[in-house]
């Protein structure tokens, strides 16, 4: 009954309590929450430095990839026609000033020079058979000036042997009526008076001649001196012709050898050997790599922000990114590409789509760049400027065009040879 007996107190042990599906789902959601904050900060962040960025950067920055390298395409005409004997280089050659690109036959060349050589010899030594002409010539006025002194003097005498025969006549004449002479004195004196009045008429006549031979020589000596012009012989105009003749023939001598007018690279040669060539024939190209620079066509929208001198970041697409030229605004175009095309819009006609135009912006590039990161011709760049930079000029330059050449080329042949072999002729010529 004892064992029985219940005293109403249960004295097992409690069970454990079975967890919840709310307990379970708390650590999840807060886990989540902190994601989701995380995420949402994150997102804010970006949002802040991307707005960031915009607002203090990317709003002011100006851009195009449609932008390509360009540069000066120096072509080789041949100036003169011949036979290409030789060629000294191919495309992607790498040239310096005055190396030496063509050769031609120089044969027909040579001769001709050989020619204009004769022909100066020939004018000198005409100019000395003419000066010797004149020489000539004063020496005959001399003689004949002597002769019509002489024949004055002649005249002279004979006036006064006339005087006196007419004198000793009128004499005789008057003692004849006393009979102190005889008729036959008288008719002696008659006679020396027709002699010396003959005497008289024939050193006149002689004066007539001789003046006229004065009269010849003159005549004569004006002739040559004018054939001649100035007493020098560099003067004569059959010794200018020679001489011109001479530098011509040395020229398309010299002609003959086509070389390099200034540093670069070999393009677009075209030219083979034994090829029969004529004057303006195009030969190569040669492109100055150390003189490029960059045309950049920007949208028409953009144009407001560039100006003259504002500085511009270039990268290309043969370096990437890491390699930025830092460039310089040095021009804008007179007009968009489609204005300069060879057919260019008719948007008078039809229907009519308005197409965002691109202007032309020419950007200079650093010269110590561009040798430490050679461009070539034709390759795509992407140019940025910052339209804050106003401190270019305005996009319409108000001075004139500099009066210094753009480019220029150095004279390729030296014509001091060939006024050496003038100056040879003339003194071998002369003595």
């Amino acid at each position: 009954m004892a064992e029985t007996m219940s005293t109403g107190v249960d004295d097992s042990p409690e069970p454990a309590p079975t967890p919840t599906h709310s307990t379970t789902q708390l650590p999840a959601k807060s886990k989540r929450k902190k994601n989701l904050l995380v995420f949402t900060l994150i997102v804010l962040a970006i949002a802040a430095v991307t707005l960031w960025l915009y607002v203090t950067q990317w709003r002011y920055q100006v851009s195009t990839e449609d932008a390509y390298v360009s540069g000066n395409q120096v072509q080789i005409n041949a100036q003169i026609s011949g036979t290409v004997t030789a060629i000294g280089v191919n495309d992607t050659d790498m040239v310096k000033a005055g190396q030496t690109l063509v050769a031609l036959d120089q044969a027909d060349n040579g001769l001709a020079l050989e020619t204009a050589k004769a022909q100066l010899r020939t004018a000198i030594r005409q100019y000395k058979t003419q000066t010797a002409s004149i020489q000539q010539a004063d020496v005959n006025i001399s003689q004949a000036q002597t002769a019509m002194n002489e024949v004055q003097s002649q005249i002279e005498s004979a006036k006064i042997a006339l005087l006196a025969a007419q004198s000793d006549y009128q004499r005789r004449a008057a003692l004849m009526a006393s009979q102190a002479v005889s008729q036959e004195e008288v008719q002696h004196a008659a006679d020396t008076v027709k002699k010396a009045q003959a005497q008289l008429d024939a050193a006149v006549a002689k004066q007539a001649t001789a003046r006229s031979a004065v009269v010849t020589a003159q005549a004569q000596r004006n002739v040559t001196v004018a054939n001649l012009g100035k007493n020098d012989v560099l003067s004569q105009p059959a010794v200018q012709t020679a001489m011109a003749n001479i530098q011509t023939a040395w020229l398309n001598l010299n002609r003959t050898q086509i070389v390099a007018p200034i540093d670069g690279q070999i393009a677009k040669r075209g030219v083979q050997l034994g090829q029969k060539i004529s004057a303006g024939t195009p030969l190569m190209v040669i492109v100055p790599l150390h003189d490029l620079w960059v045309d950049a066509n920007f949208k028409e929208s953009q144009i407001k922000d560039i100006h003259l001198g504002q500085a511009v970041n270039l990268t290309s697409d043969i370096y990437g990114k890491e390699v930025v030229y830092h460039g310089k605004v040095i021009g804008l175009s007179a007009g968009t590409g489609s204005a300069f095309s060879v057919l260019p819009a008719q948007n008078a006609t039809g229907n009519w789509i308005k197409v965002t135009q691109r202007l032309p912006v020419r950007i200079a590039l650093d010269s110590k760049e561009l040798q430490q990161h050679p461009l070539r011709v034709g390759l795509s760049m992407h140019a940025e400027l910052d339209s804050r930079d106003q401190q270019g000029k305005p996009q319409v330059a108000t001075a004139t065009a500099s009066n210094k050449p753009v480019a220029q080329l150095q004279p390729q042949v030296d014509m001091s040879g060939a006024t050496k072999i003038i100056q040879q002729i003339i003194q071998q010529n002369q003595s």
